[in-house]
């Protein structure tokens, strides 16, 4: 993947702009003859993006929703924007760039910080008692 930026705007929003390349080996059997950039691929460098600025590993995250709106071909670029709520969770958009009225949103969705198990969070507690 090509990383072209990571910005941080005034909103608290963060941005990551990058592009699918034309070679990626998704596009071989999605679909050979007319492409489109399968959506596991776009979650997946939605969930990079989140855990490179966040520190938490993806393990952590679960997808509380998800739409896909609108197909991506090979070799657009995209802007993944991401912003955290007070609660923790996480909601996130990835545009299709252009002029900034004519970005088009291809993925909006929801990540939500998993539960820890009650028996961690007493082992936890536990330990540092001691």
């Amino acid at each position: 993947m090509k990383l072209n930026a990571t910005i941080e705007n005034a909103a608290m929003k963060k941005q990551k702009a990058l592009s699918i390349p034309t070679n990626h080996p998704a596009f071989a059997g999605h679909f050979p003859s007319t492409p489109i950039v399968p959506g596991v691929v776009l979650l997946d460098e939605v969930m990079h993006a989140i855990v490179t600025d966040t520190g938490l590993p993806a393990t952590d995250w679960q997808v509380s929703s998800v739409k896909f709106l609108s197909p991506l071909k090979p070799g657009e670029s995209i802007i993944i924007e991401h912003e955290q709520s007070a609660n923790g969770a996480i909601k996130f958009e990835v545009l299709c760039e252009g002029l900034e009225k004519d970005s088009r949103k291809i993925v909006v969705g929801n990540l939500t910080l998993k539960s820890k198990p009650l028996t961690t969070q007493l082992t936890k507690s536990l330990d540092s008692e001691k």
